[in-house]
């Protein structure tokens, strides 16, 4: 079963373009419904609808839910897609537990994505996590521990741990100055690493047609600006010398070390105060429409 939830974990809409990419193929067959109005706070998150000349209509109801889907190949597989509950995560995670158990699911993954202070002009990177290592399809870039805030999503992956399911998931990494718009270039990354996971396959030309438009975008934008174009160097910089080491993959002992074997100027890297005053002016010019 692949997991996406509207709301915490969606910078750059990564996810949900993934499951509108999913969607747009065929919507599927609903064969799990949760009572939305248990978890939902409607006045947080007002549903849209219309007021025409006189009266309201077509209101849009939140939905959330559970599709019988298949991949380009035919295969089953089931999708779960809705907004974030608000409220009651743990009759949530009960509910779905449910779901996994009536429908022996044997693997649920989950698709997320986070702001990051990483630059647009290089790959995805993508965070792995699991209830067990055996899982785990590929090795993060960092070890260690660090407090989040929690999501109803990755409550839902570590309760299905504890009651015996297995459950893993990916979290892409978007550029933070363009967290706010969409990154299609991620969606295809968490789709390409779901489909390793789980063996099915999907068709990502159409996400990676929209990715290549995209970074001809923001590249027009840090075109025009030097100093937008010194931030994206200092990223760069970082983002390289922490993947650097004699394996090519980060993470290894001189991970931080530059091509000279000195550590990178901590100075020439921009702060995060500097990082927003820069790209308030490059946020600005890309606050269009699509059809813009």
């Amino acid at each position: 079963m692949v997991t996406a939830l509207d709301g915490f974990l969606d910078a750059g809409s990564a996810a949900g373009l993934a499951i509108a990419h999913l969607l747009e193929s065929s919507p599927g067959r609903v064969v799990a419904s949760f009572e939305v109005d248990e978890f939902y706070d409607y006045r947080a998150r007002r549903p849209p609808m219309s007021f025409v000349q006189d009266h309201y209509s077509d209101y849009e109801a939140p939905r959330l839910v559970v599709r019988l889907m298949r991949d380009d190949r035919r295969a089953p597989y089931l999708l779960l897609t809705g907004p974030e509950p608000d409220v009651r995560w743990e009759a949530f995670a009960e509910a779905v537990r449910a779901v996994v158990e009536h429908f022996a699911v044997r693997l649920t993954v989950s698709m997320g994505s986070v702001p990051m202070a990483v630059p647009h002009t290089r790959p995805v990177q993508v965070t792995n996590h699991a209830t067990a290592k055996r899982l785990l399809v590929s090795e993060n870039v960092w070890q260690g521990e660090i407090r989040i805030p929690s999501s109803a999503q990755s409550l839902l992956e570590l309760r299905l741990g504890e009651w015996g399911h297995d459950a893993t998931g990916f979290v892409a990494h978007i550029p933070h100055y363009v967290a706010q718009f969409g990154y299609p270039e991620a969606s295809a990354a968490m789709l390409r690493q779901v489909g390793a996971v789980t063996g099915l396959q999907w068709d990502t030309a159409e996400l990676d047609a929209a990715a290549a438009q995209r970074q001809a975008e923001i590249a027009g934008q840090v075109e025009d600006s030097d100093e937008v174009r010194a931030v994206v160097a200092g990223l760069e910089q970082q983002y390289d010398a922490f993947h650097r080491d004699d394996s090519g993959y980060g993470g290894g002992p001189n991970m931080l070390e530059a091509e000279d074997g000195s550590l990178p100027d901590s100075a020439d890297l921009p702060t995060g105060e500097e990082l927003g005053a820069q790209f308030e002016q490059f946020l600005a010019g890309l606050d269009q429409s699509d059809d813009e």
